[in-house]
């Protein structure tokens, strides 16, 4: 078989004050996005060429083809498949999740508080044979607070565009509009009226927060967040403490958050701290504080608190250390849990 030769059209470029040749830069397409979303929209002789390095591999490593059955059931038999996670509380029901041998995608299951009567609510497989794709990701799995609705965004296509449903858990329709062209994560409203939603630009980066209005099949989602630089990605989430949504848009290296109230009709998102380059940090609230996770002055972080967003005044919760890398806070009932890494352990606190 011929080693495949994709054709060569050469190109003369320059780059600070150096040039080279480029015999391959047409295979570049402008819309290369859209090929993410749709396959067939990738240049033909491109797909063909492709196709052709497939048969080459698979012929000249058909005689490998017994020892990569070998090697993958070797790391597959060290993965417990038959498994349930430690199931979580809220105030009707016991949730958790299992695996199991047969499958390839988790199952979501309850049962109400003091009952044996356990309900299956999601089974991915099922869900990827209804469908009859081949590719099949989850990109999250919410439950309404009222314990009603399921909420869940998948990718059927390998594109990272995530689509929105949201069902009744009773009965399995669909009770809003499908919502494309999403990040995949999903946050229900108090009152689950509503979801919030990211969703991606030309340039698949999540620069707006949507709120949908659950069974709204027709109007346009509202806007209530859009982050201006190319640079920045945004995602939103309720505090622990169930009073404030944050929205939090960031870079590598440089964050900026903003709140507003869980009881505010319209929302209108309200900046905590003004961004600065290098800087990062990241607020939650609990217990009628708000906890600061900063490096502003700690290169390995540290935790200030403020008894107020609006008037702020930061003051040590836990100080920066030498060489310890300062976690974050969980916050539960009478505790809080937080983390920190020395001499490469990590520990909780």
């Amino acid at each position: 078989m011929k080693v495949p030769q994709l054709r060569k059209k050469l190109e003369i470029k320059s780059c600070h004050n150096v040039t080279w040749e480029d015999n391959y830069s047409w295979i570049h397409q402008k819309d290369i996005l859209e090929v993410l979303k749709d396959k067939n929209k990738l240049d033909p002789e491109v797909k063909k060429y492709l196709i052709q390095e497939n048969n080459y591999t698979d012929h000249h490593l058909k005689d490998t083809i017994p020892l990569q059955k070998k090697l993958f059931d070797e790391i597959k038999g060290r993965i417990k498949l038959d498994d349930e996670s430690l199931p979580y509380r809220d105030h009707t029901y016991d949730y958790w999740t299992k695996t199991t041998v047969e499958g390839n995608y988790s199952i979501k299951l309850r049962k109400k508080i003091n009952s044996n009567n356990v309900e299956e609510i999601w089974n991915g497989d099922k869900e990827k044979e209804k469908l009859g794709v081949e590719y099949f990701r989850i990109g999250d799995l919410e439950v309404s607070n009222d314990d009603k609705f399921l909420a869940y965004s998948l990718d059927i296509k390998g594109s990272e565009y995530y689509t929105i449903f949201v069902r009744n858990i009773n009965n399995n329709e669909l009770v809003t509009k499908k919502i494309l062209d999403t990040s995949g994560s999903i946050t229900f409203s108090l009152d689950d009226k509503y979801i919030f939603y990211s969703k991606l630009d030309d340039n698949h980066r999540a620069r707006k927060i949507y709120r949908h209005e659950i069974g709204n099949f027709d109007d346009e989602d509202e806007l209530i967040f859009e982050e201006k630089s190319e640079a920045f990605t945004v995602s939103i989430g309720i505090s622990s403490d169930e009073k404030y949504y944050f929205i939090s848009t960031s870079d590598h290296n440089t964050s900026e958050q903003y709140y507003f109230s869980v009881n505010e009709k319209t929302p209108k998102p309200k900046l905590i701290l003004k961004r600065e380059k290098g800087i990062l940090y990241s607020v939650s609230s609990w217990n009628g504080k708000f906890y600061n996770h900063t490096n502003r002055d700690a290169e390995d972080f540290k935790i200030d608190i403020s008894e107020s967003l609006e008037k702020q005044n930061w003051k040590s919760f836990i100080s920066a250390k030498d060489e310890v890398l300062i976690g974050g806070c969980v916050f539960l009932k009478d505790w809080i849990i937080r983390s920190e890494t020395s001499d490469a352990l990590d520990k909780l606190l």
